[in-house]
């Protein structure tokens, strides 16, 4: 298990802190134990390391308060949005504040006509996409989870249709931030594009809370495509799958959203959803556009999957079926965890150039057989990202060892073919090891960012940079 070292802690700070902001905040300041064990919450193996107290924020200004009290006794903050990140993001390995932002929780503005939005941090993906719905407009990023968008933006977050709209850096216009000091910055207007100075909005994305806390992002949208397929198919092996994917990346297929699942997910979703699919692996697919342009690109993805063995093609335009196929997918993480029940299920993310995909994947099953480990495969192959979800008995701590040499091996695996050891996760805790594998001294670089921005590492300490 992933045991990461606890930070010196500021002892005196602290206490000076838990004074000043419980009579500050009064019933938005809790410190039971159960609500801090909450905050430090991790969905994976990384042990809970709970924060002194939780600041509950219902303002920018709420945020302004209590960072600048931490500051002045330079006492650790941390943001925490709705505890779905995956690799110990919100743990407080000093101690210190969480300031939980779910009740900053409004669309404040959309602006239909610029296809664009201003949202506070802790809307979620499902309340905006409900509140665009009658407009005619959805935000396309959807990780699996019902994350805040908040969390999405400091995670750089990514999703299923990526391939086709992008991550979070391709759809956050600006953000609003308070920065360690307690100062407030907008990184830009709402201009499509700017060539005034450093480009601010894409340093915050991504930063994970360790550069400052936001408060507000504006958002990109997109309208409502007048039709949507969706389709799946069934080849022979992972390696005719992903050879498909390929052909459709460089035909230029405008598919939206391109899944594969090796054969275990596939017969874990069976079981879970009551499906009948081929348990062989297999690409889920969405079309956007016209009526006429997702028949023609349904066809052509056939004719593409066709020539690599691809069997049992079936695409639908009706919204029932379309839902069934796609909450199949979303539920693959609970329908996995029933392949071996009692058991934990710990998922790591990879991301490797396309043409690598296939080498990538079944290096990774083989490795898994290696080790006698069970890690069913899930990807994002539109865009060359995967994940292992590996089926644990946390109490064998043979097996937990084996586990933790199957997850180091998998981010050397992608970092040696240009890939990066995350595509969607972060670094946070768990992937801190292989930041300098893959960046070398650019991680130098973002720690010299980080000590002038935040110089006496309140802000989220212990997170993406080296120790």
């Amino acid at each position: 298990m992933v045991q990461p070292t606890d930070l010196p802690r500021n002892e005196t700070g602290i206490a000076t802190v838990l004074g000043i902001l419980k009579q500050q905040f009064a019933e938005q300041f809790q410190t039971g134990q159960a609500i801090r064990e909450q905050h430090g919450h991790t969905t994976t193996w990384i042990k809970n390391q709970s924060p002194d107290a939780v600041v509950f924020a219902r303002s920018t200004q709420d945020v302004v308060d209590a960072v600048k009290v931490c500051a002045a006794h330079k006492v650790p903050v941390i943001a925490f949005g709705t505890g779905t990140s995956l690799e110990g993001h919100v743990n407080a390995p000093a101690g210190g504040i969480s300031i939980d932002l779910s009740q900053m929780d409004r669309v404040l503005e959309v602006n239909a006509g610029d296809l664009d939005c201003r949202v506070q941090p802790g809307v979620t993906r499902e309340a905006l996409n409900t509140h665009l719905r009658d407009q005619g407009l959805f935000f396309p990023i959807d990780p699996g989870a019902n994350a805040s968008l908040g969390g999405m933006t400091a995670t750089r977050a990514s999703g299923t249709n990526a391939v086709r709209y992008g991550t979070m850096k391709d759809n956050v216009i600006a953000v609003e931030a308070v920065m360690a000091d307690g100062s407030v910055i907008r990184t830009a207007q709402r201009a499509r594009k700017s060539s005034a100075g450093y480009d601010l909005t894409r340093l915050m994305v991504g930063s994970e809370g360790t550069l400052g806390i936001i408060t507000e992002i504006t958002l990109k949208l997109q309208g409502i495509p007048e039709a949507i397929s969706s389709a799946r198919c069934s080849f022979p092996s992972v390696e005719a799958a992903c050879e498909t994917v390929m052909n459709v990346i460089q035909y230029g297929l405008p598919v939206a959203r391109i899944e594969l699942l090796d054969a275990m997910v596939v017969k874990a979703v069976n079981s879970y959803s009551k499906l009948s699919l081929p348990e062989t692996p297999m690409l889920l697919l969405e079309f956007h556009g016209s009526d006429a342009g997702v028949v023609e690109q349904a066809e052509t993805f056939s004719m593409l999957a066709e020539e690599n063995g691809g069997s049992d093609y079936q695409a639908t335009t009706t919204m029932e079926e379309r839902n069934k196929l796609w909450q199949a997918r979303h539920d693959a993480y609970w329908a996995m965890l029933a392949l071996r029940p009692g058991c934990k299920a710990v998922a790591t993310d990879v991301c490797v150039p396309i043409s690598r995909l296939a080498d990538a994947v079944g290096a990774a099953n083989d490795k898994a057989a290696e080790l006698g480990l069970i890690a069913p495969i899930v990807g994002h192959a539109g865009d060359g990202n995967f994940h292992a979800s590996l089926l644990l008995d946390m109490d064998n701590a043979d097996e937990v060892a084996r586990a933790e040499e199957y997850v180091s091996w998998l981010n050397g695996l992608a970092i040696s073919m240009d890939g990066t050891c995350t595509g969607e996760h972060g670094i946070g805790q768990g992937k801190r090891p292989y930041l300098v594998k893959e960046l070398g001294d650019a991680a130098a670089v973002m720690g010299m960012i980080k000590r002038a921005l935040d110089p006496d590492n309140i802000m989220n300490p212990g997170k993406i940079l080296p120790a």
